[in-house]
């Protein structure tokens, strides 16, 4: 079943897109170095934002079926633009940090890590952005 998205256009390079099932807004702006304001997420900062928090939300549904609960962790996701062969994102650095103290087992460990990197975001990128993903365990 698809989902729709409306977008529309309000000038100066703004857009406003409304998640329809919900009724949930965000503003996109173009980056300053793009002709834009940079006062809100540019359409590139929205995937990679999409990247993290598929990553997040991923890691958490294994972490649930395995008994763990993940609450507290955070991503870090920066984008890096490439200028060519086409302005387009060129990597995304990932740091996801899991909370302190928490005993999870190796086992368990890699099959966060291999549920996050086969996130359906990160399976829908080209295969030329880069994707460095990092893992840290407090």
């Amino acid at each position: 079943m698809p989902v729709e998205i409306q977008i529309e256009y309000q000038g100066d390079l703004r857009c406003v897109a409304k998640h329809v099932p919900s009724g949930q807004t965000i503003v996109t702006d173009a980056p300053v170095d793009n002709g834009g304001k940079g006062e809100a997420f540019s359409p590139t900062d929205l995937l990679a934002a999409a990247y993290g928090t598929c990553i997040a939300t991923i890691m958490a549904l294994v972490a649930k079926r395995n008994g763990v609960d993940i609450k507290g962790a955070t991503v870090r996701v920066d984008k890096h633009m490439a200028a060519a062969p086409s302005r387009r994102i060129g990597s995304l650095d990932v740091t996801f940090t899991l909370p302190p103290g928490l005993n999870i087992s190796d086992t368990d460990k890699r099959k966060f890590e291999a549920a996050a990197r086969a996130c359906p975001v990160h399976e829908s990128l080209h295969p030329d952005v880069k994707l460095n993903v990092k893992f840290v365990y407090l």
